[in-house]
């Protein structure tokens, strides 16, 4: 069984989550409940649950001052979060951005197992979680633009500057990123979920396959239906119809 809390100010919201753990992941025990900041810091520093599930807004507070306190004194979070929230684009940005999952309210049962599933799989590898650091930093800072990204690949999440990914493929629903001075590694989300993320950051998608950040872009060649040169050498077809935004951008940088 896997232990977990749940933190949220609102008891029907907190009983009607444990319906549906008890409906649709049975493997997951709620072992405390917690409805504030303070309590919420009191049970997970007392029971050391491996899962907390995390509503945003508390009466004393939000979820973001829970982690924050607790890595003040811990130095570091040692549990699994899993927030639960309201639509907020600039919270759901800033979990993205920082590989942690999240619940939107009302929870559906999809979503729920889905979350699970993910829960299990994280649960049988070592985690530092240094991308939970990396969402408080986001959130302290409050800007919009995001410096890092929080990856998670079958062995762990790590942490990269987005200026130094220089490009990203799409393999069937798993993404590989090409980054400046390391090996490239694959995700298993789809190349759409980052081009959404990304297209802020200087990436322009050129193809159903690519997405390129323009930085490293070193020649643009129109002959053999156009094709794009990057900076590790890497030669990617552009389609025809992505070819004339392409040249739009080009011509405005």
């Amino acid at each position: 069984m896997i232990k977990a809390i749940l933190i949220d100010d609102d008891k029907n919201l907190r009983e009607g989550m444990k319906g549906l753990l008890a409906r649709f992941a049975p493997t997951i025990k709620i072992i405390g409940e917690a409805d504030s900041v303070a309590t919420g810091i009191e049970v997970m520093d007392t029971l050391e649950p491996q899962v907390v599930f995390l509503d945003i807004q508390l009466n004393d507070g939000t979820g973001f001052d829970i982690l924050e306190k607790l890595a003040e004194r811990n130095k570091t979070i040692t549990s699994n979060v899993v927030f639960i929230t309201a639509h907020e684009q600039y919270a759901i940005k800033a979990f993205r951005f920082s590989a942690l999952d999240f619940l939107l309210k009302p929870v559906d049962p999809e979503e729920l197992q889905i979350v699970i599933e993910k829960i299990e799989a994280v649960l049988e590898r070592k985690n530092d979680y240094s991308h939970i650091d990396l969402l408080l930093e986001n959130i302290r800072k409050n800007v919009d633009n995001f410096k890092r990204i929080a990856l998670s690949t079958s062995d762990g999440i790590h942490l990269f500057d987005i200026s130094d990914i220089i490009r990203c493929e799409s393999a069937d629903n798993y993404t590989k990123f090409y980054i400046r001075n390391n090996k490239p590694i694959l995700i298993s989300k789809t190349l759409k979920e980052y081009e959404e993320l990304l297209k802020e950051h200087n990436f322009e998608r050129i193809h159903q396959s690519h997405l390129i950040n323009l930085s490293y872009l070193k020649s643009y060649i129109k002959k053999d239906g156009g094709y794009v040169v990057m900076t590790d050498e890497s030669r990617l077809p552009i389609s025809q119809r992505k070819r004339e935004r392409l040249q739009e951008v080009l011509k405005s940088m």
